[in-house]
């Protein structure tokens, strides 16, 4: 069941379901399209998150029951056709001093690091939302192999550039900040783009492969 929830006195979040799921972050992504496509009086922008869109409106344009009308509107009569998602690639390297957990994550799945590498890079990854933190995208794909919980206490200073999992989910972090995920390796790979008009790297949406990289490789940023 879909419901709309007035947020404040410029916002509507529009919920598809209380759970994870891929049907439901996909209706997510279709209103997040058909919006863009066609915005309602007021529109100011929408965020996507997993299960939910967060839809922001000028107050002194229009206000909450016709944009929710609009809304319904667009889910009623959806567009005929959405955009395909856009493949980005991020490169890794696995390299002992840059992936600290690595040897933990293997001895806590009773797999060798290899096959934890590999599973990591066999992963099928989707953006499913920005948050946390400047450039913080959420990844949904980690094989169900290498899957943990959450470590019990937080590890400060985790450099930029981190490639961290944590259950289903995998993020690279832009910031020097404290996590309780599993640090697996490093990348060069910049996710802050330095562009006022496209800041970063991904798009909700956007499809994801990491690509292994040698430490040579990782010094020089990426580059053979």
């Amino acid at each position: 069941m879909i419901t709309f929830r007035p947020v404040a006195d410029h916002a509507i979040l529009v919920d598809f379901a209380d759970t994870l799921s891929d049907a439901a972050h996909a209706a997510v992504l279709h209103l997040d399209q058909a919006l863009a496509a066609r915005p309602c009086a007021g529109f100011r922008e929408a965020i996507p998150a997993f299960v939910n869109l967060l839809v922001d409106f000028d107050p002194l344009i229009t206000d909450h029951r016709a944009v929710e009308t609009h809304l319904r509107g667009l889910l009623d009569h959806p567009a005929a056709a959405t955009s395909l998602p856009a493949q980005r690639e991020v490169l890794v390297c696995y390299d002992d001093d840059l992936a600290p957990d690595l040897a933990s994550v293997a001895r806590m799945t009773g797999l060798s690091t290899e096959t934890v590498i590999n599973a990591h890079l066999a992963g099928d990854y989707a953006v499913f939302l920005y948050g946390f933190a400047p450039g913080y995208a959420y990844l949904g794909g980690v094989p169900k192999p290498i899957q943990l919980d959450r470590k019990p206490a937080a590890v400060r200073g985790v450099a930029a550039g981190s490639v961290i999992i944590a259950g289903p989910q995998c993020l690279v972090t832009t910031l020097t900040m404290p996590t309780g995920w599993w640090i697996i390796g490093r990348s060069p790979t910049q996710i802050l783009t330095g562009d006022p008009e496209r800041p970063f790297l991904f798009d909700v949406g956007d499809k994801v492969r990491f690509r292994r990289i040698t430490r040579a490789e990782f010094a020089s940023g990426g580059g053979a």
